[in-house]
């Protein structure tokens, strides 16, 4: 990104407000120059003076104050800037971004700018998925505004769904990205009907979740994953426009929209769907199948009886990359693994990626105290022909992002 642009971030009123001061830091380090307006309602979570120490520049909250207007009006101050980011997007300011309404400063320069203008939408479950905010999204996208998020998880009101804030480094992402030029910086109902998809007519694979093998009717066999990174590879995927089928093991998480989603429980039941989903052009596999399961399910609860303890006697389950990479005719055009290990992560990784037969290997440290498994962060490691390839910590939607993006471009550099 070029360290001379200039962002000006309009912070409206949310719990989520805290993460702009790390996106202005890390926008910083990029030498992007920041400056930050604040709404009345996002002075109730940041302060001015927070806000001005890690920008360095001077933070405007009042439409009327004599002196910001006698250095720098408001219609001055709106185009100033190369893009305009709201983040938090609340469902009242995208609201009156929908509706034209000009009553504080923020408002009153996102209806003055002639710049492009992203946004970042942070609110409750059934707030994001309200008719009224929907229509309004809609409205917004038709003329070209940006959206990156929401994502989704655990909210600060004990609700858990669609409608978390994007973390910072997906934010910084899609402004990088919008600088680059790469229209992927906008989802389907994003931006321009006419914008590029780069995926488009592409089929794409990707597995999610843990798999459970029963041991009898209540038990099983299973691991901790949570599903998280597998679903945000499927959204982005199919935001690029991929035709994406998910096979999923058993989460806690909602079907990415878009996505078509295919539930199972055991590693069996994946390969089955997996073959049933081919031909593709490119499959992910994200899932943590599980290695083993039991030679012989129990068909009634198993009784402890005071019997002493008991032995499992354990069969390798099919092993569903190695299965795709030998496929014939049917392989993926592009086979991506992942490798979650506890210990030499890339050396392992190397070697699996050899003997699957993946194109591509990501590898992840899942350890204890990493907070991989289950958490919302990730460090990637991606290994393909050309070497080792070391990611940023980041969330998994900027993962997922970042990938989809890569495999797009892998796409377009072979045809």
């Amino acid at each position: 990104m070029s360290t001379d642009k200039r962002i000006l971030l309009i912070v409206a009123g949310g719990i989520a407000a805290y993460k702009t001061l790390e996106l202005i830091r890390r926008l910083k380090e990029r030498n992007v120059a920041v400056r930050c307006v604040l709404t009345r309602a996002g002075a109730q979570f940041v302060t001015p003076l927070s806000l001005a120490a890690i920008s360095g520049d001077t933070v405007y909250d009042d439409l009327f104050s004599l002196t910001a207007e006698a250095e720098m009006g408001h219609i001055e101050l709106s185009r100033d800037a190369d893009l305009l980011v709201v983040a938090p997007a609340t469902a009242d300011i995208l609201a009156k971004m929908a509706g034209g309404i000009a009553d504080d400063l923020a408002t009153t320069l996102l209806l003055a700018t002639d710049k492009p203008v992203l946004v970042a939408p942070a609110m409750n479950v059934r707030m994001w998925e309200h008719p009224a905010t929907r229509a309004n999204i809609g409205t917004l996208a038709t003329r070209g505004v940006m959206r990156v998020g929401p994502g989704v998880g655990d909210m600060a009101c004990g609700e858990f769904g669609e409608g978390r804030m994007a973390e910072p480094d997906e934010i910084l992402g899609a402004i990088e990205a919008y600088f680059r030029g790469d229209a992927a910086v906008m989802t389907p109902s994003q931006g321009a009907p006419d914008r590029p998809r780069p995926l488009s007519g592409r089929r794409a694979l990707v597995t999610s979740g843990p798999t459970h093998e029963a041991i009898d009717p209540v038990r099983y066999i299973a691991n901790r994953s949570s599903g998280k990174q597998g679903h945000a590879i499927a959204r982005a995927l199919a935001d690029l426009g991929a035709n994406t089928t998910l096979v999923s093991g058993p989460t806690g998480l909602a079907d990415p929209p878009g996505v078509t989603v295919v539930h199972v429980v055991s590693a069996r039941e994946m390969l089955e769907a997996c073959r049933n989903a081919l031909p593709v052009d490119v499959a992910v596999c994200a899932a943590a199948v599980a290695d083993w399961r039991t030679s012989d399910e129990a068909v009634q609860k198993i009784k402890k009886n005071g019997g002493g303890p008991r032995t499992l006697e354990l069969v390798e389950n099919p092993d569903i990359l190695r299965t795709l990479s030998l496929a014939d005719n049917m392989r993926p055009g592009l086979l991506i693994g992942f490798a979650a290990e506890t210990e030499k992560v890339v050396a392992h990784a190397k070697a699996k990626r050899k003997k699957k037969g993946a194109d591509w290997m990501l590898a992840n440290d899942v350890s204890p105290g990493s907070g991989t498994f289950g958490g919302d962060r990730n460090v990637i490691h991606l290994l393909d022909d050309g070497g080792v390839e070391d990611w940023p910590p980041m969330s998994k939607e900027a993962v997922a992002r970042r990938l989809a993006e890569r495999i797009a471009a892998h796409f377009t550099d072979a045809s």
